[in-house]
């Protein structure tokens, strides 16, 4: 059974716990508010691309472009956005086993097979760790992502794709897959993959809105293909760009609900630990009077 000065002690220890797991979950929660608002001012600026791209490919022009380029896949590369930091819970391994389940299902329904080469991408060193963990999977090649970590937002995501579209058009890989967490909202996020190469114009294709905005007449210079190929790299850095914002603010988030449930712990068990206390402390003075009272009795 502890002692009083046991038991002290740890509720002391767990009480400093409980300030820390609070102080983190404050500083993530403000983390959080930057990252979602970095990720409303990229939204914009991807849909207005979409949106002229979706008014190109509802005009009578031919397009063509080697990222557009559709074939076998016998090599697929898989950029998976993870954290470079701890205490964010489940966060990692969460997408770790997403990914083995969809590398599982690809395989399983590609012509591939069991051959399909799969390189995956890990961004932030935490991912990578919770992706070694898969290293045991055939023909699965994990490595870190050059330039880049959780926190990169700048020339360096410019560079990385620059990167995989040089692989890609040399035919090193098939396809490219973004694999990350969506944020919905502070509590909930969900894993999605994303298909970055080839371009599926089909994901373009004109709604009913953009579709009526096509009928209006334009006049394009130089041309419409000349835009549409200067448009479709710049589509590609934007949804690359949302895919980094949306892990960052995953991951915040997953880091201020994993502090909330650690704080709402420590604050249990430092009431189980002070109830304790104070039975042992009765305990002992109850002792002490009955000692006292006895010698009384024998006096």
């Amino acid at each position: 059974m502890a002692t009083l000065r046991e038991l002290k002690g740890r509720i002391g220890s767990v009480a400093s716990t409980e300030k820390i797991t609070g102080a983190m979950k404050m500083i993530s929660s403000a983390k959080m508010r930057k990252a979602e608002q970095a990720l409303r001012k990229l939204t914009p600026f991807r849909e207005s691309i979409r949106g002229i791209m979706a008014n190109l490919l509802a005009s009578d022009a031919e397009f063509a472009s080697p990222l557009m380029d559709v074939r076998e896949v016998r090599r697929l590369a898989i950029v998976a956005f993870g954290s470079d930091d701890g205490l964010c819970g489940a966060y990692n391994s969460n997408l770790a086993k997403f990914i083995d389940a969809y590398i599982a299902e690809a395989r399983a329904t590609g012509n591939a097979g069991e051959s399909l080469r799969v390189e995956l991408h890990c961004v932030g060193a935490k991912m990578l760790k919770a992706a070694q963990r898969l290293s045991g999977v055939e023909g699965l090649e994990i490595r870190a992502a050059e330039g880049v970590d959780s926190r990169t937002d700048g020339p360096e995501i410019k560079a990385m794709l620059e990167g995989l579209i040089q692989r890609f058009l040399a035919g090193e890989i098939d396809s490219l897959e973004l694999a990350y967490m969506h944020y919905h909202s502070a509590g909930r996020q969900r894993a999605v993959t994303d298909r970055l190469l080839p371009v599926d114009t089909s994901a373009l294709a004109p709604g009913d809105t953009d579709a009526q905005t096509a009928l209006k007449p334009y006049i394009y210079e130089p041309d419409a293909a000349s835009i549409f190929s200067t448009l479709l790299p710049m589509h590609l850095l934007a949804t690359l760009q949302e895919a980094f914002a949306e892990n960052r603010a995953s991951e915040q988030a997953a880091r201020v609900m994993a502090m909330q449930a650690a704080t709402d712990n420590a604050r249990k068990l430092l009431e189980q630990l002070q109830l304790e206390y104070n039975k042992l402390r009765q305990q002992s003075i109850t002792t002490e009077l009955l000692d006292i009272v006895g010698g009384q009795v024998r006096d």
